[in-house]
């Protein structure tokens, strides 16, 4: 092990014997009381030292003996201490990719500040690597939410969708003015090979690659047209739920963008479910439903370009903190934002008694996963 204080949390001096780690109060924390050689001490915690040499130099300070053991057990207690080596043998590979590393460095030090353990950081990038993804939509929203996904270090992204690029599916951070009147998937898995940080090692191809199911951690679903992401059909996600894929809904209909539901088959309410409920409570919901379905397509659909590329972000935020192991505040809910106050507001989404999913059975509010010595407190 080479501990090391998370550097991804700015350092500050209350008083002469307690410092402040981080700046928002979300991850700050305040550790003391503290003596002149143990905040000494502290600066040596970069990472380039193993266990014996830190103990040496503790000595050469004046500092008593089990006083480093006793100060890393306590930062590690707090969640503020990371190892320079650990993660294990994925996490090794990793490093041995320098450029890939510099790409993914800040990446690893903002999931430093949700991985108590150390280590448990560049662990979870390395599982990241690891991942197939597909997102099945490739406009304003689906095409952004490919490459940040690629970006952030998840190892495969697939991309499907028909069509060519138009000139109103431009947009920053996906498909560019260039590629108008390009195969709208191939333009998009272009863009995802140059947002991603260098290739993973080569997986074995599955022999339903790229359009079936297997080996997928998760597919998001994000539709050019926003009705299909707002009241989405049961009918395109039967597959999903039939292979007990996770899957996540994001779009933008009129000037209202909408996140979620993140559909975990048989845990969490799916397709269907809502639009049984949003029957229930209004009984013309389907007569609309057929209406807008079938009367004439807009030739340019609204799709507020700041709008499109929040609800990539926030897709995109919401499926890396689900394939990281979070709960994930999708689940069960959506989130809905409209312009022009950007204001997102999240409702619950239940599992509805008549669906064939099972949700509903399941157990309710389950949310799957994936001197003295100093001691620390939330700084407010």
């Amino acid at each position: 092990m080479h501990p090391m204080v998370k550097p991804a949390l700015r350092r500050g001096w209350r008083d002469m014997s307690t410092v402040q780690f981080g700046v928002a109060p979300a991850h700050a924390l305040v550790l003391g009381p503290m003596d002149t050689a143990t905040s000494s001490f502290l600066t040596l915690l970069d990472g380039t030292r193993g266990l014996p040499l830190l103990r040496e130099e503790a000595r050469r300070m004046g500092l008593p003996d089990g006083h480093v053991d006793r100060l890393l057990g306590e930062l590690s207690r707090a969640g503020l201490l990371d190892d320079s080596t650990g993660g294990g043998a994925a996490a090794d590979s990793l490093r041995e990719r320098e450029e890939v590393m510099e790409r993914l460095r800040a990446d690893v030090a903002s999931l430093s500040l949700l991985s108590p353990e150390p280590g448990g950081a560049i662990a979870k990038m390395a599982a990241r690597r690891a991942m197939r993804v597909r997102v099945r939509g490739a406009g304003r929203v689906g095409t952004v939410v490919a490459s940040v996904l690629a970006a952030a270090g998840v190892g495969r992204v697939d991309v499907l969708d028909g069509g060519h690029v138009r000139p109103w599916d431009v947009a920053p951070g996906g498909l560019p003015a260039e590629s108008v009147g390009e195969r709208r998937d191939t333009t998009a898995r272009r863009i995802v090979r140059r947002s991603a940080p260098g290739r993973p090692v080569r997986q074995p191809r599955q022999p339903a690659e790229p359009e079936g199911t297997a080996g997928l951690s998760l597919v998001l679903i994000t539709p050019r047209d926003g009705l299909d992401a707002y009241a989405p059909a049961p009918a395109a996600a039967e597959e999903l739920l039939a292979s007990g894929t996770p899957h996540l809904y994001a779009g933008v209909i009129e000037g209202t963008g909408v996140v979620g539901p993140l559909v975990l088959p048989g845990a969490t309410a799916c397709a269907e479910c809502l639009f049984r409920q949003r029957t229930d409570r209004d009984p013309t919901w389907p007569r609309m439903l057929a209406q807008w379905r079938s009367g004439h397509a807009r030739q340019v659909p609204a799709c507020d370009v700041a709008l499109s590329t929040s609800v990539a972000g926030l897709a995109a935020g919401h499926a890396l903190a689900f394939l990281d192991g979070e709960p994930s505040a999708c689940a069960g809910a959506r989130w809905q934002a409209a312009v022009p106050g950007f204001e997102w507001r999240s409702s619950p989404i239940w599992a509805h008694p008549s669906c064939s999913c099972g949700a509903a059975v399941s157990v309710r509010g389950d949310r799957p996963t994936a001197g003295s010595e100093p001691h620390a407190t939330m700084a407010g």
